[in-house]
């Protein structure tokens, strides 16, 4: 049995109460350094979150959701990608909330320590999240497919291989999920 397979009878075992997370953690920390490592990809060296403690937060907030039992190794992954992208949209308003005040003396932000996309600025960067949270809501295969290539940077075929499609219907839904957020983002 191949990691991945080892890995998607663990979930189904985590799902139906027969296994520890914990028994899950060394099969897929490595994966999940590797998406930590993209999700941290912009920030210089030196800032304060590193890749093993972004995978960390993220492993404290999956395992808070266990109940909801992880249908596939998708949506672990997904899942994972996600609460990574929390922690650092969280990170990021709370220091948008800082700059702003609260009768404390200002304090300057350097975008650079701020995981931002190039060319994006911290309160576009919010846009997206809203903009996402509207596509998840209402296109939720969608929303995977932009969390998995984009957040957790898998390719096409790691997409499709995850969600169990072919590389075209992912191709399909992520040209469709761009178009989709842009357009809210034009109109917020």
């Amino acid at each position: 049995m191949d990691v991945a397979q080892r890995t998607q009878a663990l979930l189904v075992e985590v799902r139906e109460g027969r296994a520890a997370t914990a028994e899950l953690v060394p099969l897929v920390y490595q994966e999940l350094k590797r998406l930590a490592r993209t999700q941290l990809r912009a920030l210089p060296a030196g800032q304060t979150l590193q890749p093993t403690a972004l995978v960390h937060e993220a492993f404290s907030k999956l395992v808070g959701h266990e109940g909801d039992g992880w249908q596939s190794r998708a949506h672990f992954f997904g899942a994972a990608a996600q609460a990574m992208r929390e922690i650092l949209i969280d990170a990021l308003r709370r220091k948008h909330a800082k700059k702003r005040g609260g009768g404390e003396a200002a304090e300057e932000l350097d975008d650079d320590a701020l995981a931002l996309p190039e060319g994006l600025s911290r309160e576009e960067v919010l846009s997206v999240d809203a903009a996402l949270k509207t596509l998840q809501a209402e296109h939720p295969r969608k929303a995977q497919v932009v969390l998995l290539r984009y957040f957790a940077g898998l390719t096409t075929e790691e997409v499709a291989q995850l969600l169990d499609v072919t590389t075209r219907t992912v191709e399909r839904e992520w040209r469709f999920a761009r178009a989709y957020l842009f357009d809210v983002m034009q109109r917020s």
